[in-house]
């Protein structure tokens, strides 16, 4: 199957690797979602944090990554698995998530997703699944307000943060003690 927009099946990993890759999907529970191309201050937002990141990781064990790159959060060994993101910008600590080769087999560290209005219901639900795989540290962007949840004992706590057009915000980052990134709303 080429495009999965055809069928109303449910799908998995082992299904996903099949599509044609010139067209961007996620896959949450089965369900297929189309991705659309960014906006110019989506990708501005992203390659600034991605920068920023690699810049402070450095010579660290942990990596960043940016999309599109695929994150199995919950893989199994015969790719039964039914839910692969691409987070905009994510961070990995434990290398052997990365041994495959094509995707991040388990949950980041840490991930940033950047709120655009085609993107903002699956982010949202996006949220509840980085919770339930462990994911440490989850920022939700957007134009006038930023998220972030910090994981403990396997719930979210949120903090938010309001963008002003004029504003830079500098967030640390929680999981990577020493880390803070600038945020500049527009």
């Amino acid at each position: 199957m080429s495009n999965a927009a055809e069928s109303l099946d449910y799908f998995s990993y082992k299904d996903y690797k099949r599509w044609d890759d010139r067209a961007r999907y996620e896959l949450i529970n089965g369900d297929a979602y189309m991705m659309s191309s960014p906006s110019i201050w989506h990708q501005r937002v992203t390659g600034s944090l991605y920068n920023q990141l690699s810049h402070f990781l450095e010579g660290k064990p942990c990596e960043p990554f940016i999309a599109p790159v695929d994150v199995r959060l919950f893989p199994r060994d015969d790719e039964s698995d039914d839910t692969v993101v691409q987070p905009d910008v994510f961070v990995v600590c434990d290398k052997s998530k990365l041994d495959d080769g094509k995707a991040c087999r388990g949950a980041p560290d840490f991930v940033v997703e950047v709120v655009s209005s085609s993107s903002k219901m699956i982010d949202r639900a996006k949220k509840d699944l980085y919770c339930k795989a462990g994911v440490k540290e989850y920022w939700m962007i957007g134009s006038n307000k930023m998220f972030a949840y910090i994981l403990a004992d396997n719930v979210y706590t949120e903090t938010v943060y309001e963008m002003n057009p004029t504003d830079v915000k500098n967030i640390p980052v929680a999981v990577l003690p020493g880390c803070t990134l600038k945020l500049v709303s527009s």
